[in-house]
């Protein structure tokens, strides 16, 4: 019996030893060649589906050097045995030059239904700068992709990861739980359109950490049926700012909240900390929202809420907003304004801000007195407040 159970006893740790020791796969043993010209997507397939075979935690390896994917690459996760997969990226992704290869896909790299999975460093570079010209030049062109999305999964990290010339957003979370993204930069020219830096959609328990975020739309940007964010230590410029919306384009439409956005700075942002709802009937709702220790540098609108939300005042609805917008605290704003207006409330007239909390606002224009504006809106306001509340 004593030579049994220490059989038994070797094999169990044999057992735990195998399924815990890391498998590496590197793209270059399936062909991919890093010279930025020969389409290396392939190479990235037969990698993935190895490590989703892998009953081991693997690790998909990109080393230094360009990588062409060439068309929309999509990783799936149903079926997945490893417990875990890391992409641990030395190079650059690159999408074509001609914005018309991935243009159309929506997505140029997607992640669908995938579980544990780690970004961990490299670059993408969406070659996006093509299509901005396209569209400024009121040509016909294609919608753009999102760079990264990543669709109905769970448990997904997302460290020190460069995006940069996106098409359209960067990054988008769909459908996510359990979801963290630190120490990321992303970049853009400031007059891309669509360029969101990070933008979150029916995910909950997202992190947001330490990352740096220049587009020319928003920095992050949070959609409905989000709720449970924790942003810190964001710094945003160019861009749109931080931005919780739009909201209420549809009826039925889930709320937001639970958000907290914490020692962020915006540098010559068109917005600092907004909640945008368009103007039409709408059962959605904002709520449990805590923006604190915020530094604002020449922001154009700091403090905003836009109850009528319009871009370009193009084809408005010019409804009144269903959005409930309810519980939220601005705590320790300071810094500069690059208008008079500093801290602007334009609230439904058929649901009104409620629970509007203001504490140490210290912002001022150009060294005078900022002011306040407010429709719609009812709160409290305490400690140091430059420009006085008009709540």
């Amino acid at each position: 019996m004593m030579v049994i159970k220490h059989i038994l006893v070797l094999l169990f740790l044999t057992f735990r030893l195998s399924s815990s020791t890391k498998v590496t796969y590197n793209v270059l043993s399936f062909g991919a060649k890093p010279d930025g010209i020969s389409d290396t997507k392939n190479a990235f397939l037969k990698a993935w589906n190895l490590s989703c075979s892998s009953t081991s935690p693997a690790i998909i390896y990109v080393p230094a050097g360009r990588y062409l994917i060439a068309t929309a690459l999509t990783f799936y996760g149903q079926g997945c045995k490893s417990k875990g997969i890391t992409f641990s990226i030395t190079g650059t992704l690159v999408a074509p030059s001609s914005y018309n290869a991935i243009g159309n896909a929506q997505v140029w790299i997607k992640l669908y239904k995938v579980n544990h999975v780690t970004i961990s460093g490299g670059t993408l570079d969406a070659q996006g700068s093509s299509l901005w010209a396209c569209k400024s030049s009121g040509k016909t062109c294609p919608q753009g992709s999102t760079t990264l999305g990543i669709y109905h999964s769970s448990n997904i990290v997302i460290s020190k990861l460069r995006s940069i010339n996106s098409q359209m957003f960067h990054i988008l979370l769909y459908g996510c739980t359990n979801a963290k993204i630190q120490g990321v930069s992303i970049v853009a020219s400031g007059l891309s359109p669509n360029t969101d830096g990070i933008h979150l959609a029916s995910s909950t328990g997202i992190t947001i950490l330490s990352s740096k975020i220049s587009t020319g739309d928003d920095c992050i940007s949070i959609g409905p049926g989000t709720s449970n964010v924790w942003i810190e230590k964001v710094v945003c410029g160019p861009g749109h700012g931080i931005s919780i919306g739009s909201l209420g384009w549809t009826l039925e439409e889930p709320g937001v909240q639970n958000i907290t956005v914490k020692t962020t700075t915006f540098i010559g942002t068109q917005n600092g900390l907004r909640i945008k709802t368009w103007a039409r009937t709408s059962n959605g709702f904002v709520k449990g929202v805590v923006f604190q220790d915020a530094t604002m540098v020449n922001v154009k609108f700091p403090i905003i809420i836009d109850g009528n939300y319009c871009p370009d005042n193009d084809n408005c609805p010019s409804q009144v907003s269903g959005v409930k917008i309810s519980n939220v605290v601005y705590e320790d704003v300071h810094g500069t304004s690059a208008t008079s207006v500093a801290v602007k409330f334009d609230c439904s007239k058929g649901s009104p801000c409620s629970g509007i909390v203001l504490k140490d606002v210290n912002l001022n224009f150009r060294g005078q007195l900022a002011v306040s504006s407010c429709a719609n809106a009812v709160g409290t306001a305490s400690g140091l407040l430059q420009p006085t509340s008009c709540l």
